[in-house]
This record gives C-alpha cells, structure tokens and sequence, in this order.
C-alpha cells in the first residue's frame, strides 16, 4: 500500500547493511500482520472501491490523505484543503488548485519536486543553487528559501522537501498571505504527507538508474493490536551516480510516524530524517555574443570534484484534531524543521568568449544551521444565519524562522582553467575564513489572527471571503564585528474574498480577490527600513467534472507587486529604494482524471506574460527563469489481466516551455524545450504482487536548461536520457 521505488543492484552492494535492515522489516511486517490481523476495522477513509490488482494499493493510499484534508481518485483531484484551511470540493473554491495525485507520481517515477511540477501549469524551476534546493516560479514569482513550500500546510526549511513520505502535491495559486503569512503571490505549494493507516500493508523496492546506482525503498503500516495506535515506518537508502563529469548523490532518509484514532479525536506524530551528500553543480556557460550555451559536451562540468553539499535534515510534525460536535472541529497543528550542512564549491567569476578560459575562485560554507518552528490553531465549524449555511474559519499562528551561517570561506580569483581543455585539481578548496562575510544571520518571526467564512447564498452560489492581521519583526546581518542591516517590524492586514457560480453539478464559475506581502529584509547590506512588498491579484476562471471522472481548472489571472526592491548609486554609494513594480498576467487550464475505466490524463497548459513596470534599469523587462508559456501531457492506458492474474499498465508523455529569460537584464534567454517520457509496469497478480515497472524519461535525449542563478555563468542543465527499472513487492 506504499508508492514503491527502488535501488540498483550495485547501490546494493555499496551499502549493504541498509538494504539488509529493510529486507528484515519487510519480513518483521509479515509476522506482525499475522499477529495483528485481528485488529481494528479498517476506517471509512480506507474503504475504496477501484479497478485491476495495480490500482488496489495505489488508491488506497490516496484516499487515506483524507486524514489530511483532502481526496483522491487515481489521477482525479476530489477536494482541497490548501486553499481554505478546510475540506471543500474542487469546484466549490473560488481559487485555481492544481492536484498531482499519488498515482501519477508512482507511474511517472517522480523522484523530486521537479519531476511533479513539470505536471502544474505556470510553474517553473527557479534557482536551484546549485541544484541542492528546490526552487520554483508559480506564475513567474518565486524563488529559493521564499517559503513557499510547505508540508501539511506548514513552511519547513529543509532543502528537499519531497520524498517517499509524500503522498500529493497541492498547487494553490496566487496570493495566499491571509492564511499562510508572508509570500510571494505566486502561490503556494503542499505537500502532503502519508499517514499511519488502521489495516496493515506495506511495500519494498529497489530501482537501478541507468546513470548508475539506485535507490532502495520501504513502507510499512498497520495497527498495533489491542490499541487505538497505527504505525508507519518508511525509508529509503539512495546511492546514485550524477550524470555530469563526476558525483555521486547519496541520501538517507527514516520516517516514523504514530497516530492515535479516538471517537472523537485523532492525533499524529511524525519525524522525518535525511542525511545527503549531493554535487554542487551550477552547471554550463551562455557565451552573451551568440546567446547560446558553450560548445562543449552538456556533461563537461567547470568546478572541482570536491564541489559538494552535505548535511542533515530534519523534520517533526504533531497534528490534533477533535471534533467537538456534529458541527465543529478544532485543529492544532505544530511543525518543527531544521537543516545542517557545509559545502566546498569553485564558482566561476568570469568567461574569455574568445579563448574560453574561465577566472574561478574557491568558497565555501561550513556549518550552516536553519531551523523553523511552526505552530497554528484552527477553529472550523458549520451556522445557520438567518436560514444560510455558512462554513465558518476561526484560526491563529506563528511562525519563527532562524539562520546562521558561521564560517564563510573566500579565496582569491585564479586563472588556468580552460572550458575546451578542462584540467581538475589545479584549484584547491578554501579555508581562508573572511570575517567580512562571516556569521551570516537572519531572524523572523511573524504572528497571524484570520477569519474565514464560506458563506452558502443558494444551492448555487457561494461567497469565500476572509481577512487576517499579522505582525512580524525581523533582523539581518553579518561580519566580525557584526553589522545589522536590518531591522523592521509592522502589522499588515491582508483580506481576501472569492464567489462561485455552480451552474451544474459538473460546472462552476468563480473569480477571486486576493492579497499578499513579503518584508524586506538583507543579510549582505544595510538597507534600512523599508516598506514591505505588497502584491494584489485578480482571477476568474471555470472548474467543471465530466466524463468518468474528469477535474479542469481553467483561469485568468492578473497579479500586480509593488515595493520591489531595488538598488541606484547615489554620491557614489548603493541605496535601497522601494519603487518597483513587477505584473504578471495570463491564463492557465489543468485537467487531471479519467477519460475511460482504463485511460487516464493529467495535462496542462499556461501563459504568462511577466513584466517588470517600473525600475530605474529593468523596466520592460522579464523576471528571470520566467517562461511565457509551459505546457504537459501524461496518459496512462491499464490493460487489465492480460494473463492470469497478471495485469499490464503503460503511459507516456511530454512536458516544456518557451524560452526564458536568463537574467535581470535579459541579456540572454534559456531556449525552448520539450521532453517525452514513457513507462510500462506489469505487476505479477499474487496474495503479495510484485510490480516491475521501466521509466524512460528524456527519450530522445534533448539537451535543454531548466534555470539559471540569474547570471550566464550559471545554467543548470536538464538531464539526459535515462532510463528507471524497479521492482515492487506488496503486502
């Protein structure tokens, strides 16, 4: 009953100890289910009907995230929670969200956060840093470390937030401050969890990746007998090859979980570790005269080996619901996060076009620690006024994030290094520590009051409109001595509000008011006190449910960000100044579900035209990583028993966008691309299945760039051909 992933035969040979430890829980579970199958009943939220052996686990899984706030069926979102902080069918919310289900992430092999966005209209990678962090535009804002990614609706540090733990991903769109603090307007994005479940089941995998090595997967759960306790235990031991000139991706992850059922009150625990060491790639070069990449092999990196990231990651998550009657449900939610890690990395200064020698320079961080607490309380319920039904949302949180960076290492500019003939090891890695740029720090903390109420006009229409007030403080800084650059407080109050139209049971119309903010805030220079950036958005748009099970999402937006940040020389000295202003409009339609009882979809196209509208320098520009248009397709077709009880699935698709522009000054774009994947899984119809599946991504080997870091000497690069094979034993 847990998506299923894999490890190669020779990653299981290069840690051996791990892929044993699992082996023996997957035969402890056996034993533990034979001793425990008289347990609890399963839970309604269990209990699902579906077609074929295949989908059996998968949907089971889905429709357990009902626990947190939401429902699944195969390919087809149901309802939400990240728009509303309460369960609302899809159609009822006055807002675009976009769902990628656990079936699609299992049939695609999604092994990142990339992977599962590709499917979300609008969206697109952002600076990466080096590709150690996830980082996304929605709608052309966003960014690395902005917050905007949260597990179970609570914003979290850790550098990779998706994981074998996930269960979907939820893509809220546009401003989402009222209920979720300080963010960019583009959106938000949820990711959530799986959950201990009351019957038993589990699964292991191994994957081998053509690049080299794989990854080895567990997930168990069940009842513990005689109580109103169910457990879950997941992990996964990666040992992968990168597929540039050297690395190799190395990652731990342990995931334990218990919840409590009661009648009336369900509580959950979660922890979430992950130990990785992972290259610190910022990939090739654009030459500014031909406005395309350098001519060397997309393999060739321009760092040294020791160009590494390594840390550890944690993650604790306490949830309580109680239902105090019929009518109203209290929630209390608490999340802790925190990260730890140092890297080694040569970054290259500058670029000869015409000999193709590089100026580098080694840097380096060690022991940066990120932590954030998390906490918030919900009060939901259901009243009567005046004979309308209103669904009413009370709630408060805070939130308090903290960085420090100790000691940063800088070296002196070296030369040598030529992109045609690269020579490794010439440059060796810093321990040169600049007290200048030393004890980087920033704290944060932000406190928010909300009120909420879908208010029920007729069997038709339906009024969302809510408001909160929130405060925050905030300090930055760094050096030795420490210099404070800065330090700002305020209270903002962000309202929002939205109206459907049901004009059937299978179609809704609705448009949608809403608000966001984000301070201002350097750790490298003073910038004094500024007024915080502010964001307002428009939307309209259309939700229908057709077919066997059919959800669409299509939508116009305008969003407009004003007091963006920005920097003139005065006397000879850089200033702060608040005046920008930066608008991002277009349109966006996403389908996910089911076209027939075999073949299912999830598709999506977007445009966005995103604009900087004032700035001393910028005006007319275009953000950078920011794409006019994205768009994907992924069908699926299940066979069903083609042998026995032996049953075949299989699926492909292709996922793009246009160019995007490289930098600030548009001084280069990122060319258009598109992508085609396939897969094919056969699953062996048994008491305990067992699934061999074969992905191949990137068929036909396009080289394409996904970011950049906002300069030309910094372009990630999109992998190459690779093919996956996993097999999947289930019970």
């Amino acid at each position: 009953m847990a998506m299923i992933r894999s490890a190669t035969a020779r990653g299981l040979l290069r840690q051996a100890s791990l892929p044993a430890f699992l082996l023996a829980q997957a035969a402890l579970a056996s034993s533990v289910h034979a001793q425990t199958s008289g347990g609890p009943a399963p839970s309604a939220s269990t209990q699902t009907i579906v077609n074929g052996d295949t989908e059996i686990l998968l949907t089971t899984l889905t429709v357990q995230a009902e626990d947190q706030g939401g429902q699944t069926h195969g390919y087809q979102p149901l309802s939400s929670s990240s728009a509303t902080l309460t369960e609302m069918p899809i159609l009822d919310i006055p807002q675009a969200v976009n769902v990628v289900t656990n079936e699609v992430i299992v049939d695609q092999a999604a092994h990142s956060l990339d992977d599962v966005l590709a499917n979300v209209s609008n969206v697109t990678i952002a600076n990466t840093l080096g590709a150690t962090q996830d980082a996304v535009t929605r709608r052309g804002f966003g960014d690395n470390r902005d917050g905007s990614i949260l597990t179970n609706g609570m914003r979290t540090v850790l550098p990779r937030s998706f994981n074998l733990t996930t269960d979907r991903v939820e893509v809220l769109k546009g401003p989402a401050s009222t209920l979720y603090g300080i963010q960019e307007p583009g959106g938000v994005i949820n990711l959530i969890t799986k959950t201990p479940q009351q019957t038993f089941g589990g699964s292991l995998s191994a994957t081998a990746s053509s690049f080299g090595g794989g990854y080895t997967d567990l997930d168990i759960t069940g009842p513990i007998a005689g109580t109103n306790l169910a457990y879950r235990f997941m992990a996964e031991y990666q040992d992968e090859d990168y597929w540039r000139s050297y690395g190799t991706t190395r990652q731990t992850i342990l995931a334990p979980s218990l919840a409590w059922y009661g009648d009336k009150t369900t509580v959950t625990l979660a922890y979430n570790h992950r130990d990785y060491t992972e290259p610190f790639d910022r990939g090739t070069i654009f030459n500014l005269t031909t406005g395309q990449a350098v001519n060397v092999p997309r393999r060739t990196r321009f760092d040294e080996p020791y160009n590494i990231t390594q840390g550890a990651s944690d993650l604790f998550q306490a949830n309580a619901v109680h239902q105090l009657n019929d009518s109203w449900k209290l929630k209390l939610n608490y999340s802790y996060s925190r990260d730890v890690y140092s890297d080694n990395q040569a970054r290259v200064v500058s670029y000869n076009a015409s000999t193709g020698a590089l100026t580098r320079r080694s840097d380096a961080t060690q022991d940066s620690t990120q932590y954030d607490h998390n906490l918030r309380a919900d009060l939901s319920g259901t009243v009567n006024l005046a004979g309308f039904k209103n669904e009413v949302l009370f709630g408060a949180s805070y939130n308090y994030y903290d960085v420090l960076r100790t000691d940063m290492m800088r070296c002196a500019n070296r030369t040598g290094f030529n992109i045609y003939n690269p020579v490794y090891g010439q440059l060796a890695s810093c321990t040169t520590v600049s007290a200048a740029d030393s004890d980087q720090s920033a704290q944060q903390s932000v406190y928010n009051a909300y009120a909420q109420d879908a208010f029920y006009l007729t069997d038709q229409w339906i009024l969302v409109a809510g408001a909160s007030l929130q405060y925050y403080e905030q300090t930055a800084g760094k050096g030795r001595p420490f210099n404070l650059n800065t330090s700002a407080d305020g209270g903002e109050f962000m309202p929002r509000a939205g109206l459907v139209y049901k004009a059937t049971d299978w179609l809704s119309f609705y448009v949608n008011y809403a608000t966001g903010f984000v301070p201002q805030v350097s750790i490298a220079s003073y910038i004094g006190t500024l007024p915080p950036e502010t964001s307002v958005s428009y939307e309209g748009g259309l939700k229908f449910e057709i077919m066997k099970g059919l959800t669409g999402t299509a939508a116009v937006f305008d969003i407009e960000k004003k007091n963006v940040l920005y920097s003139e020389l005065v006397d000879g000295e850089s200033v702060a100044r608040t005046a920008g202003k930066v608008r991002s409009r277009g349109f966006e339609f996403d389908v996910a579900g089911a076209l027939t009882d075999r073949t299912n979809i999830i598709a999506s196209y977007g445009y966005a035209d995103v604009t900087v509208l004032q700035d001393p320098q910028y005006a007319g520009n275009t953000l950078a990583n920011s794409a006019a248009t994205t768009y994907s397709l992924f069908a699926t077709y299940d066979f069903g028993r083609i042998w026995g009880d032996n049953s075949l699935k299989v699926g492909g698709g292709l996922n793009g966008r246009s160019r995007a522009a490289g930098d600030a000054a548009n001084s280069f774009w990122l060319p258009g691309y598109t992508v085609f994947d396939a897969f094919a899984a056969y699953t062996i119809g048994s008491a305990k299945p067992i699934t061999v599946q074969l992905n191949v991504k990137n068929i036909f080997n396009t080289t394409y760039y996904t970011s950049t870091q906002g300069s030309n000497l910094g372009v990630a690069v999109g992998d190459p051909l690779q093919a996956l094979l996993s097999a999947r034993l289930a019970f």
